[in-house]
């Protein structure tokens, strides 16, 4: 009985760890986001390969919307800071930080999630 109550006792602390280790790596997991405008047309080149491969199903990212949120566009701003772009004029959309790396434009971006594509071998 006792040694039963030691193996269930290690099976319950070794869950624990395992959630908890999961919750930490995926707390400490780099941000990777899209940065858009509803009414820029760069942006909406991406958002139409997105759609059309499927990619928000495929890779998880966040899409922040800029021209009418004045929170996402500071953050925008404090992303393209880190990545040693000038922001004091503005920053241009689409913007993707993808966990290390910051791009700009739809052609750059978009090859990017051709990358990400070919790496899981869903290219298109």
């Amino acid at each position: 009985m006792r040694s039963i109550k030691k193996y269930f006792s290690a099976i319950i602390v070794g869950v624990i760890i395992t959630i908890g280790g999961g919750l930490i790596y995926a707390k400490n997991q780099p941000r990777v986001i899209l940065f858009y405008g509803d009414t820029c047309a760069h942006c909406k080149v991406v958002d139409e390969y997105i759609s059309a491969n499927g990619l928000r199903e495929k890779i998880k990212f966040e899409e922040l919307e800029v021209f009418n949120n004045e929170k996402n566009a500071a953050l925008l701003g404090k992303y393209a800071q880190g990545c040693g772009i000038d922001s004091s004029q503005g920053v241009g959309v689409p913007f993707f930080f993808d966990g290390q790396n910051c791009l700009v434009g739809d052609q750059d971006i978009i090859d990017s999630f051709k990358k990400k594509l070919w790496s899981y071998g869903n290219y298109k």
